[in-house]
């Protein structure tokens, strides 16, 4: 690719990508699980695999699997008040906080699977993730544990 990901990592944008446009959550783990091994296991970076994680076990029929990414997710997000690197973190994590809410209550009140949204604040990051809408990266193979 052409675009310097600087200073967003090409893991980070692919991740966006997949979580905003392909839809792709099983992606999302794959490239995240990357970055996060990468950079020293950040918190930010586990939180934001297991939302993807969570949408893909809810997608798959796994409601309690759903629940325990998602709750895990919020442990590690809700800490964090500020954004994210470019991205409406507090927005994320209170659209993810509804979601666990709703899968808590399915057996009463059933509803049908909805993406998430990863709202970017940041044009740069914005573009990268555009030119990856252009010249989609190579999935890896899929072997997600479950």
């Amino acid at each position: 690719m052409s675009a310097s990901y600087k200073p967003y990592e090409r893991l980070y944008v692919e991740f966006i990508y997949y979580f905003n446009i392909a839809r792709d959550y099983f992606e999302c783990h794959e490239v995240m699980e990357e970055l996060w091994l990468e950079e020293g296991r950040a918190p930010l970076y586990q939180g934001l695999l297991q939302v993807a994680v969570g949408l893909y076990h809810y997608r798959n029929g796994n409601v309690s699997g759903a629940i325990k990414l998602f709750t895990a997710a919020l442990e590690k997000l809700e800490p964090r008040q500020a954004n994210g690197p470019g991205i409406d973190l507090p927005r994320l994590v209170s659209e993810s906080r509804v979601y666990l809410h709703r899968l808590e209550r399915l057996e009463e009140e059933p509803f049908t699977f909805y993406d998430l949204d990863i709202r970017i604040l940041d044009a740069e990051l914005n573009d990268l993730v555009e030119e990856l809408r252009e010249n989609p990266p190579i999935p890896h193979d899929e072997d997600l544990h479950e």
